[in-house]
């Protein structure tokens, strides 16, 4: 690890088929947007190294999961966890979401310290429902 790196956190980016995670990825590691961007088939995966309040974080960020935004916002609610929304189209809340998950987790190391690091909540995989979805442009917080 780095040294003056705080820790490496493993970000998992969930939501609706055809919302945007790719997009949401590349917006906030490479900061671009194209409005083409085909469907991912299996797994996008993208690592950035932030600073949030001093502390620098290297994200390792993976985009594979289908989750309507209801499914999303009950099982955070459940496991006491963020629930973020941000736009890749716009570029409103993407920074702010990353860097507010980042802060959080800082802020709680029972999360991030090396003896925690194999804990978490396990997913499980749903076969996708019906309904659309889209992302909303701001940061929002359960």
């Amino acid at each position: 690890m780095d040294e003056d790196v705080l820790t490496t956190l493993k970000i998992l980016i969930i939501g609706e088929s055809g919302v945007g995670k790719s997009s949401l990825l590349l917006r906030f590691t490479d900061d671009t947007f194209d409005p083409e961007l085909a469907a991912t088939i299996g797994v996008d995966f993208k690592v950035k190294t932030i600073s949030v309040d001093g502390n620098k974080a290297k994200l390792a960020i993976w985009e594979n999961r289908e989750v309507d935004r209801n499914e999303g916002l009950k099982f955070a609610r459940k496991h006491s966890m963020l629930f973020i929304e941000a736009s890749a189209k716009t570029c409103d809340g993407v920074q702010c979401a990353f860097e507010e998950l980042v802060e959080k987790i800082i802020q709680t190391p029972g999360l991030w310290e090396s003896e925690n690091q194999n804990k978490g909540v396990k997913l499980i995989h749903r076969e996708e429902g019906p309904g659309g979805g889209a992302c909303g442009g701001y940061c929002s917080m359960l």
